[in-house]
């Protein structure tokens, strides 16, 4: 289950997330900052985690 969340970014960081869109790395800005947020997970709290 996804939800929604509202974020502002400075416009440098829009031009940014369409340019990757724009050549197809992603198919929205949704998918790229669901991919960053992720990564930022993986390496600032999940890989610190003893499983």
């Amino acid at each position: 289950m996804m939800k929604l969340v509202t974020v502002l970014l400075p416009e440098a960081y829009l031009e940014g997330l369409d340019e990757l869109v724009r050549q197809n790395m992603y198919p929205s800005r949704s998918a790229a900052i669901r991919t960053a947020v992720r990564d930022l997970l993986k390496r600032e709290l999940w890989s610190k985690q003893k499983i």
